[in-house]
């Protein structure tokens, strides 16, 4: 009697658990299901910017034309020149601009020089050599106490401080002793620095606001009866989303993943370009990374819109704030809607999405991202 007992007690816990597991079944197929894994992941998935991270986006002076390395020594003048030339022009001196020109050309040629620099020794400070080369070209007495502070404190470029040495490189190109006249084939060239310092200001200026469009390439496919390789429902949509974003908002693009070129031909085909493309990534933690360094390498974004599905958003928006960059979710449909209850199939393919970023938001929680590359 007490064997028969145990058996009974075994096969009521056994049915429990079928029905259960029955109900959670009946659960996955109706709309309730990738509902709830939703709420979820929005309740739960921190997207706390890392502020840390944050510092290399924080000029947000995003140029789809800039491609210096954020940081370096030619980024840090090309600001400071930017700077100056953004005071300068406000007074509308030509000859002065001139010399701002001569003067930062001359910086970048020693920088570079310094860089080339193959004989093992270390490089030596540019400004402080470009002093000693023409010290006998002077500054109006006036301005002798600060050559001297000039010549004397002139930044090393292993300063950690990136602020400090484009101060020094900003008191470079506005006293260094040079004659420079205005002449007509420099004037084009400075109206184009004039424009883009104007934008450098309105663009850090207006930090707080989104820089830029992010879409995510959610697969390729092929078409039957047809050759070549076409983009599949979810990243079209998401594509369709980009168009309706991009008339109300007027953001540069940037497509992400190695879906991009099917992405960018896409796009071109509806009358409207990407400037910046990350073709390199090959799942979503390399999406986030690759896309950070591309915008940093550009000038900075310290927010952007990002455009994918619901379901893989807040796994996301972690990635890129651990990257440094806040988001602004647009959430772009699935390929199939939400249904009442029928056909259900439609509410399992949501569900088993919901169920695939519930795991891999899990997963990179716990134990990081797992075959992501540090660079491209």
């Amino acid at each position: 009697m007490v064997k028969q007992h145990g058996m009974v007690k075994i096969l009521r816990i056994a049915s429990v658990l079928f029905v259960l597991f029955g109900c959670l079944m009946i659960f996955v197929y109706t709309p309730f299901y990738s509902r709830f894994i939703v709420f979820l992941l929005n309740k739960f998935v921190s997207v706390e910017v890392n502020h840390v991270a944050a510092q290399s986006q924080q000029m947000a002076a995003l140029s789809e034309g800039d491609d210096l390395e954020p940081g370096s020594d030619l980024w840090i003048a090309r600001q400071a020149y930017l700077k100056v030339l953004q005071d300068a022009g406000q007074k509308k001196d030509v000859q002065a601009l001139s010399q701002i020109q001569e003067r930062y050309r001359i910086l970048i040629a020693e920088i570079k020089q310094n860089q080339n620099n193959t004989s093992g020794e270390l490089a030596s400070d540019p400004i402080q050599s470009l002093i000693f080369k023409h010290k006998a070209k002077e500054l109006p007495a006036e301005q002798d106490a600060e050559k001297t502070q000039l010549a004397s404190e002139v930044a090393a470029f292993d300063q950690p401080d990136n602020l400090a040495l484009m101060d020094k490189y900003t008191h470079f190109l506005n006293y260094y002793p040079i004659q420079a006249k205005a002449n007509p084939s420099v004037i084009t060239q400075l109206s184009q620095d004039l424009e883009d310092a104007q934008q450098n200001e309105e663009k850090t200026v207006d930090a707080v606001k989104p820089s830029a469009i992010v879409v995510l390439g959610g697969g390729l496919t092929t078409v039957k009866g047809r050759k070549g390789i076409v983009v599949n429902d979810y990243t079209r949509l998401r594509l369709e989303t980009t168009l309706a974003l991009e008339k109300q908002n007027h953001l540069p693009i940037v497509l992400s993943g190695v879906e991009a070129p099917y992405m960018q031909k896409w796009l071109n085909a509806h009358s409207v370009e990407a400037k910046l493309l990350e073709n390199r990534s090959m799942n979503t933690c390399e999406n986030t990374r690759f896309s950070s360094l591309l915008l940093q390498k550009k000038g900075g974004a310290p927010k952007v819109m990002l455009v994918t599905d619901e379901y893989h958003m807040p796994r996301t928006r972690r990635l890129f704030a651990m990257n440094g960059i806040a988001t602004v979710p647009v959430n772009a449909p699935m390929p199939t809607a939400l249904t009442a209850w029928q056909p259900a199939i439609q509410n399992y393919d949501h569900s088993r999405r919901a169920n695939y970023e519930l795991l891999a938001t899990i997963r990179d929680t716990l134990f990081g991202a797992g075959n992501c590359r540090e660079v491209p």
